[in-house]
């Protein structure tokens, strides 16, 4: 037995003695210090525990730190990567506006005022990978008729302007039209454009001339007509055959042979 326990026991039995005012039996003195002994052994382990315990909640508080810090360090690594996602595309986005596709022979000024001009007019779209500019719907026509309406003179006008500055001077384009799948049937209609090829022929014709009252130079020009062969879309609504009746401009390299262009004659 430790010095200390005896002590303990001692202690607590002269406590018990004086509390009797008298000297206990033997068998008495025993049990005292029987649950003396008990008792010191069990708040020594409840010491043990206690300490145990505090151990582990000091563990977890510091697994929990460290958790803390893992997801900080995770957050700002995602956020990083959404920074540099989002630069990347910065970066590719300028590089389609600002350099020449392997099929678009513009300028990266050119293709910035031709999606300018997008972002004007919802219904004319410009791709910076082609060069192609689509005027869809009627924005330049109304319903089986191939007179410009006064909204599609301001755009054309516009769209001369760029096609003669800077160095998109040096290019020519291919007006190309395009109708839905309906039939022409009104006589009024029938009288101007027999079937959808003279439409779409004369709507591309309109457009040629028009361009050319805006200042582009009538030898940059030539004129195609699909009918209704060659669908944005399937005809299945209008809303669809809306997007097919369109016309495209295609801007094609001045020494580019086209449909027997001679690009040798000046």
């Amino acid at each position: 037995m430790s010095k200390g326990i005896r002590k303990f026991i001692l202690a607590f039995s002269l406590v018990g003695l004086v509390g009797c005012q008298g000297y206990a039996p033997g068998w008495q003195m025993r049990q005292a210090q029987l649950r003396t002994y008990e008792m010191y052994h069990a708040r020594n382990r409840l010491s043990g525990e206690l300490a145990q315990s505090q151990q582990t909640v000091n563990q977890l508080a510091m697994e929990k730190q460290q958790a803390e810090q893992s997801l900080a360090i995770a957050n700002q690594r995602l956020q990083n990567l959404a920074l540099e996602r989002g630069k990347l595309h910065d970066q590719v986005k300028h590089l389609l506006t600002t350099l020449p596709a392997p099929n678009n022979p513009l300028s990266g000024s050119a293709n910035s005022r031709f999606e300018e001009l997008a972002r004007k007019y919802p219904e004319f779209e410009f791709d910076p990978a082609t060069g192609v500019s689509k005027f869809n719907g009627d924005l330049l026509f109304a319903t089986g008729s191939d007179a410009i309406q006064p909204g599609g003179y301001r755009i054309l006008k516009e769209f001369a302007a760029i096609m003669n500055s800077g160095d998109a001077q040096q290019f020519n384009i291919l007006v190309v039209g395009h109708t839905d799948d309906q039939p022409v049937v009104k006589t009024s209609t029938k009288s101007r454009h027999e079937t959808n090829w003279d439409l779409s022929a004369h709507r591309a014709t309109a457009v040629v001339k028009a361009l050319g009252k805006t200042g582009l130079a009538e030898p940059r020009m030539g004129l195609a007509g699909y009918s209704k062969f060659q669908p944005k879309l399937p005809n299945s609504d209008e809303s669809a055959r809306q997007q097919n009746r369109r016309v495209e401009i295609f801007i094609i390299a001045a020494d580019a042979a086209v449909a027997g262009r001679d690009t040798q004659r000046r």
